[in-house]
C-alpha cells in the first residue's frame, strides 16, 4: 500500500493551519496514497496556554476535526490525524489527542497522549506538558483493515514497553505523529523510531512538525522535522528532511510477519525478579 507523511510548520492559528492541511492532504491522494499520517497538534502550536484557552475548542466543535473527517470520506482514504490540542481533560487542562479516520469519514479510534514531555533540554529550551494537558492512561491498537495500527504520540517514543504492549495486542504498524525538539531531534529521533520498529517487528510511520511555528502569542517554538518512515526490520524507508511537504512510502504489511518469522522476540518474554 501507500502511505504518505504529512509533514508541517503548524502557526498557532487553526484556521490558517486548516487550510494547509486540507491542500495537503488533497496532494497526497491524488498522488494515490490510501494511509494519510500527519503531526502532532496540527490545530495549533502553542506554548501560551492562554492563547490556547482562547483559540481551542471541545472535541464535538473543533472545525479542525469536522473538516478533516469530510476530507477523509471525500478523498476515500483513511486518515491519522497525529493530534489534536483540544479542551476537555481533567482539572480543565486539554488534551492532545490522535484520531484514526476511515474512508467513510469515521473516527475509528482515538487515543490521548499519555506520557507528558515535562524536561529542560537545555538552559534556553523548557517543556512542562503537564503544566496544560491531562495525560491519557489507555493504549490503542485500532483495526484498519489492511492493518492493525498502534496509536502513540512524540514523547511516547521514549516509552518502549508502550510499543512492545501494541505489537503484542496485534500492531503491524506503529504511529508517531511528533513536534519533536531541535536538539533532542538530531540525537535521539532516528535511532529511537528503529529501535521501535527493530523491537516489536512493526512498520513505523512518523510524521513530524518542522522548522519555526509562528505565534501571535507567546514564544515561537522550533522542531526537528524529519518524518520517517522504518520498515520491520530496522531499514529507514522515508526521510522527509527538513522542509514541509508530502513525503510517500510504499510498504507491504505482509514483511512484518516476515521479519517476526526471523527474530521472534516478542514470543520469547520471560518473567525475572526485580534488581
Amino acid at each position: 500500500m501507500k502511505a504518505a507523511l504529512l509533514q508541517l510548520t503548524s502557526s498557532d492559528d487553526p484556521t490558517e493551519n486548516l487550510t494547509v492541511v486540507r491542500g495537503m492532504i488533497a496532494d497526497a491522494a491524488g498522488l494515490g496514497a490510501t494511509l494519510i499520517c500527519t503531526p502532532e497538534v496540527i490545530n495549533c502550536v502553542s506554548m501560551d496556554r492562554t492563547h490556547q484557552a482562547e483559540v481551542l475548542c471541545h472535541q464535538d466543535d473543533d472545525p479542525t476535526l469536522i473538516t478533516l473527517k469530510l476530507k477523509a470520506k471525500a478523498h476515500g482514504i483513511w486518515l491519522s490525524i497525529g493530534s489534536l490540542a483540544l479542551k476537555g481533560g481533567a482539572d480543565g487542562r486539554f488534551v492532545n489527542r490522535s484520531f484514526l479516520i476511515n474512508p467513510n469519514g469515521q473516527i475509528v479510534a482515538t487515543y490521548d497522549k499519555i506520557h507528558m514531555f515535562d524536561v529542560q533540554v537545555s538552559e534556553a529550551e523548557t517543556y512542562n506538558e503537564s503544566s496544560g494537558y491531562a495525560p491519557g492512561d489507555q493504549a490503542v491498537v485500532a483495526d484498519a483493515g489492511f492493518a492493525k495500527v498502534g496509536l502513540s504520540i512524540c514523547y511516547d517514543l521514549r516509552f518502549p514497553h508502550l510499543y512492545r504492549t501494541l505489537a503484542k495486542a496485534g500492531a503491524d504498524i506503529l504511529l508517531v505523529p511528533s513536534a519533536f525538539s531541535p536538539v533532542t531531534g538530531a540525537s535521539h529521533w532516528e535511532t529511537l523510531l528503529r529501535a521501535r520498529a527493530i523491537e516489536t517487528g512493526c512498520f513505523v510511520l512518523a510524521a513530524a512538525q518542522t522548522g519555526t511555528h509562528t505565534a501571535r502569542a507567546g514564544k515561537a517554538r522550533k522542531t526537528y522535522g524529519h518524518s520517517l518512515a522504518v520498515s520491520p526490520w530496522g531499514a529507514v524507508l522515508a526521510d522527509a528532511g527538513t522542509e514541509p511537504g508530502v513525503t510517500l512510502v510504499d510498504f507491504d504489511t505482509d514483511d512484518v510477519s516476515k521479519a517476526r518469522k526471523r527474530i521472534p522476540a516478542l514470543a520469547h518474554d520471560r518473567p525475572f525478579g526485580d534488581p
